[in-house]
């Protein structure tokens, strides 16, 4: 329920414009203007309604504070000596709109009916425009694999309905990319999307993030506060690590999807909810559900459309694609215009397992991005693990058999990096291993670490 403060120094003005307003908009008044601003400064009020004149202090003024602590805020002017000039310059200073007294109620309802309007489409654009910069929708899902093109066939079936989705998979895949795909390409991208963490939240704390609390519900509850499913309403609400979730809040959890409605900690109103959920975790719920951890009907409730991320590993033939997806975006993020890979860096990143999946590829090459001097990755700017799990020519282990057939150029590269390695990448002493004079070896470190593969 919208919320509306009236300040006026007219006590039965402000009894009843509450009388009049109560049924449709929770309401409080006040005749002083320091308690009137405290009230904004304190709770979230999303229209006030404001005399001109409150006792000796210029109501004009009192709206520019109001403005200049809570610009969201929608103003409307009331007063008994309405001219023209004053309209003008309550405008100007941002007000919403100017009533005069005595105050026809239609008018006052129609006005409050735009207003609100008003500033709900304000906030839809504030809103949408932030969640463009950030580049939602399929960013970052990249792949040709037929793991992935049954993801995304999925997301196109499920972007329009309301039905539960629960999304499983390893760390790093990739679940919070699905969830926001199908949220901003679908029928509620328009509305929020709200991301809760069950696994980051303390316990204690989770039940008030997830519904919200009335001021006063507990130790340090100050002002009320919407919850996550309040704020989602109309849109999405994205519940990941849902597996970490406790018991007994699962139990709520169910109730609120059951029934579609939700009560504020303190409160005994209830809020009817339009909210499409999608879950996710990286655990098996079946699993959890034998063991008697996780609510098999909440399961149920939350396993209506199942789609499953593959991990890196089992969708190797996209990682070219990765790579160069991520080359591209950190190009633009760190100023750089580096054109790819050596061969031997890519060969090294195409053989890596990825345990932390997509997230770590794009940490390993934004990590090497910024190590590298020229316009390519070599494959001494890669990450020393991934660097140690090669299989080039410091892992091969055998007869000279081994070698036949490969070019004499590459086996000195590879072995010349290889004494490399095991020296710390410190020339001298590398140079003394080798034979070499250093200024030879610091020529052959530019031939092949710099020359064009």
């Amino acid at each position: 329920m919208k919320r509306i403060l009236i300040i006026d120094d007219e006590p039965s003005i402000c009894s009843s414009l509450q009388f009049a307003l109560e049924d449709d908009y929770e309401t409080e008044a006040t005749t002083e203007v320091d308690k009137g601003l405290h009230i904004i400064e304190q709770e979230p009020i999303d229209v006030v309604l404001l005399d001109l004149k409150i006792g000796k202090v210029d109501g004009l003024e009192v709206l520019q504070e109001i403005k200049r602590k809570m610009p969201e805020t929608i103003v409307i002017m009331i007063t008994a000596y309405g001219t023209i000039a004053n309209s003008v310059k309550a405008i100007r200073l941002g007000a919403y709109s100017y009533l005069t007294k005595p105050i026809h109620m239609e008018e006052l309802f129609s006005v409050l009916e735009q207003a609100l309007h008003y500033k709900k489409l304000n906030e839809q654009v504030a809103y949408l425009s932030q969640e463009l910069e950030k580049k939602y929708g399929y960013e970052g899902m990249i792949g040709k694999s037929e793991a992935m093109t049954q993801v995304f066939h999925l997301i196109e079936k499920v972007k329009n309905v309301d039905s539960s989705v629960l999304i499983t998979g390893e760390s790093g895949t990739g679940k919070e990319l699905v969830a926001r795909a199908i949220h901003f390409s679908g029928k509620r991208k328009q509305e929020h999307f709200e991301v809760v963490n069950c696994a980051a939240i303390p316990e204690h704390l989770l039940e008030s993030e997830l519904f919200g609390y009335e001021k006063g519900a507990f130790t340090g509850a100050a002002t009320r506060k919407e919850g996550k499913f309040q704020l989602a309403n109309r849109g999405t609400i994205f519940l990941d690590e849902i597996g970490d979730m406790p018991l007994a809040l699962q139990a709520k959890l169910l109730r609120v999807l059951q029934k579609k409605e939700v009560t504020k900690l303190g409160s005994n109103k209830t809020e009817k909810l339009d909210v499409r959920v999608i879950a996710a975790t990286n655990k098996s719920l079946q699993e959890q559900v034998k063991e008697g951890t996780f609510r098999e009907d909440l399961y149920f409730r939350l396993h209506v459309i199942h789609i499953h991320l593959p991990p890196l590993r089992e969708r190797q033939e996209d990682l070219p694609y990765l790579l160069q997806h991520f080359l591209h975006t950190f190009n633009q993020e760190l100023g750089k215009s580096m054109k790819g890979f050596r061969s031997d860096a890519q060969r090294e990143l195409l053989a890596y397992q990825y345990p932390g999946n997509i997230r770590e590829l794009s940490n390993i090459v934004e990590s090497s991005m910024v190590i590298a001097d020229g316009e390519y990755i070599e494959l001494e700017d890669l990450p020393m693990f991934i660097r140690e799990k090669g299989e080039g020519f410091a892992k091969q282990k055998g007869s000279l058999d081994d070698y036949i057939g490969r070019p004499l150029k590459e086996l000195e590269k590879d072995f010349i990096l290889a004494t490399l390695k095991h020296n710390d990448n410190h020339r001298k002493k590398t140079a003394e291993m080798l034979g070499i004079s250093e200024r030879g070896l610091r020529d052959k470190l530019k031939q092949y670490l710099v020359g064009k593969n």
